[in-house]
């Protein structure tokens, strides 16, 4: 039996870009496995649980080639989350990894990439292949183990060809 064509990740839709010196695009990042985390500074689950989870992921896979990102997703409170705002947030929770700001529309209250991935909320989370291909998507905030056995998975996988 065939397995499933798995789907490739979709482009990330950014307005602004954090703790970068150039944006970043996934296509550009092939060949490296990509955590995407998806967040709102006034979320109480991001800041109490997910948050603290990235900064641990950060320093267990810091001598891998893990890219992490992080995207702001405001679905609600727009006027509350700024990027002044996050800017400052990002500085007080001293989150490192690259932070983008989802790109929002008229189409919608929803921004662009929370729709592009279907998110039902926050905080969220894709885990992506060296292939481009999304290996896992979650809402909420995963056991830290399970979340270290998915990434482990990921980077022991091979190099594809660029």
């Amino acid at each position: 039996m065939a397995l499933p064509d798995l789907p490739i990740a979709p482009e990330l839709a950014v307005s602004e870009w954090f703790n970068t010196p150039e944006p970043l695009t996934l296509e550009a990042l092939r060949g490296r496995v990509v955590l995407l985390h998806a967040f709102q500074l006034l979320c109480p689950g991001c800041v109490a649980h997910a948050i603290p989870q990235v900064q641990r992921i950060e320093r267990a896979f810091a001598q891998t080639d893990l890219q992490i990102i992080g995207i702001h997703t405001v679905f609600e409170h727009h006027d509350a989350m700024s990027p002044v705002t996050l800017r400052a947030f990002l500085h007080e929770y001293r989150l490192a990894s690259p932070v983008a700001v989802d790109l929002a529309d008229d189409q919608s209250p929803i921004p662009v990439t929370m729709r592009r991935y279907a998110f039902q909320g926050t905080p969220s989370s894709v885990l992506i292949g060296r292939d481009g291909v999304v290996l896992h998507q979650s809402f909420g905030v995963e056991e830290d183990l399970v979340m270290g056995a998915r990434i482990a998975m990921a980077l022991a996988t091979s190099q594809v060809s660029q």
